[in-house]
């Protein structure tokens, strides 16, 4: 019999609410995930150490294992250790290095991953993709969807505010990220994904339009589903591209040419796309994007971030390099040095007026 339609690679479950944590136990205990109650529970000494206690006599079964940091060793690490333990599943629980780690940890070993995340700093925590630090800076590596995700608005109200307020800036870059993917196809032809590209670019919309702020559960709502969906439209589209455009290329390049100083992704990215959105003539969507930005206290000029305007112009050009094969805004205009820093002065007194 022919399938009729194409079956979506997403979580068996997706739980956003206050107290969702309280349930934690009955999702574990779904069938499809953990039939015998053994879990391997990636924590950090953090945000995830600290819920342990309250999470852990509802999880007789579970092994706790404390993850050093963010990078690949460290995922080796952690994937050697429970490889041997004749789990069901593994739980990252914690903030975003913790949820990759685990994410890489789990596909080494062959066990689906359930991710807790206590923050919303990006769109990682559903995503088929494990960003971690290697010996040449960082690495983005393929790993399955999370089997579940479960995320706790209460637990998301205690995180630091800069943690939230990235993911807003990750979530509104999809919309500039799906306009570069639409400008390769008229240039390039390369083929989009209608799917895909409806839900990032949907999960974008929602979260920049949104009156809200991080500091009431209905606009936290809405952003922690968008991260969600944006994930899902990754593996939709089984690449990055719904949520990956000139703004990461952006992102990307800070990290490159200042590792010590980058600030964190999703205010890169958010900054990235507001620039990016006036590189490519959308000078209103540009202007109303950077008003949100600042709404949320997220920066949309280079020295909000502690850059120059000559940092940034190296950064603009550098960015291409950063994701070969990528088209975008940035590979379209090929500028040179002098008309980046020429649009950047343009833009910069578009955003103020």
């Amino acid at each position: 019999m022919p399938v009729l339609t194409r079956l979506i690679p997403s979580p068996v479950v997706v739980d956003i609410r206050p107290g969702a944590l309280d349930d934690l136990a009955s999702v574990l205990s779904d069938q499809r995930i953990s039939h015998s109650g053994k879990l391997a529970v990636a924590v950090s000494n953090g945000s995830g150490a600290k819920l342990r206690e309250r999470i852990a006599p509802a999880l007789p079964g579970a092994t706790w294992y404390e993850v050093g940091g963010g990078a690949l060793d460290d995922a080796i690490r952690l994937a050697g250790a429970i490889k041997a333990g004749h789990y069901d599943a593994v739980v990252g629980l914690g903030g975003g290095k913790i949820i990759d780690c685990a994410k890489f940890a789990a596909a080494r070993v062959g066990l689906p991953l359930v991710a807790v995340p206590t923050n919303l700093a990006h769109d990682g925590l559903c995503s088929p993709v494990a960003t971690l630090d290697n010996d040449a800076g960082r690495g983005s590596y393929g790993v399955p969807n999370p089997i579940a995700v479960v995320i706790d608005l209460d637990v998301i109200r205690e995180a630091p505010a800069r943690f939230v307020r990235a993911g807003i800036g990750d979530a509104i870059s999809n919309i500039n990220s799906i306009a570069d993917w639409e400008l390769s196809h008229r240039v390039n032809g390369e083929k989009i994904d209608g799917l895909a590209s409806a839900m990032a670019r949907q999960a974008g919309e929602a979260v920049l339009r949104h009156p809200g702020g991080i500091g009431d559960n209905d606009f936290l709502q809405v952003l922690a589903e968008a991260l969600v969906l944006t994930g899902v439209a990754m593996s939709i589209s089984g690449d990055s591209r719904p949520a990956s455009g000139s703004c990461h290329e952006i992102n990307h390049a800070f990290d490159l040419l200042f590792p010590k100083r980058a600030a964190s992704h999703g205010e890169q990215c958010g900054l990235g796309a507001a620039f990016a959105m006036y590189l490519r003539g959308a000078h209103e969507e540009s202007a109303y994007t950077a008003e949100v930005l600042r709404r949320h206290g997220l920066p949309v000029l280079p020295e909000e971030i502690g850059f120059t305007v000559d940092e940034f112009v190296q950064v603009v050009e550098f960015a291409p390099q950063t994701r070969p094969g990528r088209y975008t805004i940035l590979e379209h205009l090929d500028l040179k040095p002098n008309q980046i820093k020429d649009i950047y002065s343009d833009y910069a007194k578009a955003i103020s007026s």
